[in-house]
């Protein structure tokens, strides 16, 4: 079962896995400044790749995930502010 998200202050937004899958690409760092549908993770399941989209634009805050990570459904993947 995924890990359970720590709650975030206001106006954080978790980025989470819509399903199981493996992480294959990282494509953004904390820091980064993102536009809303920008790609931000590449996620493997079911042998297909899966772009993992920002929801809104914002800043990086954090990474909580790796290239090579297995990542349970719902798990945040990053979180932007």
């Amino acid at each position: 079962m995924g890990r359970r998200a720590p709650a975030l202050p206001h106006g954080e937004l978790p980025i989470k896995a819509p399903i199981s899958g493996l992480i294959v690409k990282v494509l953004v760092e904390p820091g980064d400044t993102v536009e809303d549908g920008q790609p931000l993770v590449i996620l493997e399941a079911m042998k297909m790749e899966n772009e993992i989209r920002s929801l809104r634009s914002g800043v990086v805050k954090s990474v909580t995930i790796a290239a090579g990570k297995r990542v349970e459904q719902n798990e945040v993947l990053v979180v932007l502010e």
